[in-house]
């Protein structure tokens, strides 16, 4: 996967943060998931893309994160339910900011809501898992990227 994919989803999650919570997002440096300890917290989204990549985005939070940014939404009593909507709406945004830079053959499928850890992540075939760790109001969280450029077809 190319740096420049991972500066898109960077800089997709910092545009989110910025927009929902004021900013203050600060991303650690990007690692390659060596599969042997799950990089999931309590809730986790999981977007399938299509077109001109294939893979796989997710976007992985502890409850107390979302309880503090539930608030932040209009939501006064956070619950597991909420939680679980919030993480795939992050996923959605990032995914869909991301398409905004990549273009309209960058296609994302609905999020796929996951509870609990651990969590095995499934990169896409021929493909490694990067991980990109946030931190924001000291809540950790991840979004994980398994990416594959697809082959421009070919010409009659």
């Amino acid at each position: 996967m190319e740096e420049a994919i991972l500066k898109v989803f960077a800089q997709s999650v910092t545009r989110y943060f910025g927009t929902v919570a004021g900013g203050d997002a600060v991303l650690g440096t990007p690692y390659l998931d060596s599969g042997r300890e799950s990089p999931a917290f309590d809730f986790s989204a999981v977007i399938g893309i299509t077109g001109s990549h294939r893979g796989n985005v997710y976007y992985t939070a502890p409850r107390e994160k979302l309880h503090a940014l539930l608030p932040l939404i209009g939501e006064k009593e956070p619950d597991d339910r909420l939680c679980a909507e919030l993480v795939g709406e992050i996923t959605n945004t990032i995914s869909g900011n991301a398409r905004e830079e990549l273009g309209p053959g960058f296609m994302i499928s609905t999020p796929f809501i996951l509870e609990g850890n651990p969590l095995t992540v499934h990169a896409a075939r021929d493909s490694r898992c990067y991980v990109l760790p946030v931190t924001w109001n000291q809540h950790r969280s991840r979004v994980l990227v398994s990416l594959q450029a697809n082959p421009a077809p070919k010409q009659p």
